[in-house]
C-alpha cells in the first residue's frame, strides 16, 4: 500500500483530460490538407499522448529528419490551437477527485510535455487551476528525465518521496522512478500499445481514474491505525 501523499501530480493528455478529440481533429484537417482522407478516430487515439511528433508519425508517416516536418508540425499545432478546447475534457471521475484535493486542501498539480502555450491555454479555457503546472518546455529535459517532477516537488516545496504521480506512458513512470517519485499507472489513457503497462515498473496500476480516491482512503485508514499502534 502506498503511503498517503502530501500532493497529487498528473500527466494531463490521457490521464488528466481526454484530449484526444480535438487532437484528432487537427491531425486529420491536415490530412485533408495534403490531399488524404481523414483518419479513424480509434486509429488516432492511443498516440495521443506521443504529442505532435507522434501523430505526425501515424498520420502523416514522417519524422523529424524530414525535410518538411517542421512545417507540418507547425501546421498541426496552429490547427490544435485554433480549437483545443472543442471537446477536450476532464475524464469521468476525476472533477470529483479534484474537488475532493481542495476539500482535504492538498496541493496537486501538472507535470506535462504539452508545451506551455498549449498548456495553460487548454486549463484556462476549462477553469482548473492546478497548484503547479510544468510543462514540456519549461526545463531543457521533459520525460523521461526526472527533471520535470523535481522541479515541480520544489515548487511544491515536498520532497519527491511524499508526492504520488499519475500517468499514462511508460515515459511517466521512467519519470517517476528516477525522482523517487510514488507512480500510479491508469489504464483509462492513450495506452500506445509498444509494451504491456503491467510491464512498466510502476508502483500500482489502476482502472479507472475513481480508483485514485479508493487508495486515498485506504492509505488514510492505514496510516489511522499506524497511530493508533504508536498511541498505545
Amino acid at each position: 500500500m502506498l503511503p498517503t501523499p502530501k500532493a497529487i501530480l498528473f500527466d494531463l493528455d490521457g490521464t488528466l483530460l481526454d484530449t484526444a478529440p480535438d487532437m484528432a481533429a487537427a491531425l486529420n484537417r491536415v490530412r485533408t490538407e495534403q490531399g488524404l482522407e481523414a483518419m479513424p478516430f480509434d486509429a488516432i487515439r492511443p498516440h495521443v499522448s506521443n504529442g505532435a511528433r507522434g501523430l505526425l508519425g501515424i498520420g502523416l508517416g514522417i519524422t523529424p529528419e524530414d525535410t518538411d516536418y517542421d512545417a507540418l508540425r507547425d501546421r498541426f499545432l496552429a490547427l490544435y490551437a485554433e480549437d483545443l478546447a472543442v471537446h477536450t475534457c476532464l475524464f469521468p471521475g476525476l472533477e470529483a477527485l479534484v474537488a475532493s484535493l481542495e476539500r482535504r486542501e492538498m496541493p496537486w498539480g501538472v507535470v506535462t510535455n504539452k508545451p506551455g502555450n498549449l498548456t495553460r491555454r487548454l486549463l484556462e479555457a476549462l477553469a482548473i487551476e492546478p497548484t503547479v503546472v510544468v510543462c514540456g518546455d519549461d526545463l531543457a529535459r521533459a520525460k523521461p528525465h526526472p527533471d520535470p517532477l523535481l522541479f515541480a516537488a520544489g515548487k511544491l516545496r515536498l520532497p519527491p518521496q511524499t508526492i504520488w504521480y499519475i500517468g499514462d506512458h511508460e515515459r511517466d513512470v521512467i519519470a517517476g522512478n528516477a525522482a523517487h517519485m510514488p507512480t500510479i499507472a491508469g489504464r483509462w489513457g492513450y495506452l500506445d500499445g509498444e509494451r504491456p503497462i503491467d510491464s512498466w515498473g510502476a508502483a500500482l496500476v489502476i482502472d479507472r481514474p475513481e480508483d485514485i480516491a479508493g487508495l486515498l482512503t485506504r492509505s488514510d485508514q492505514g496510516a489511522e491505525r499506524v497511530d493508533a499502534v504508536d498511541a498505545k
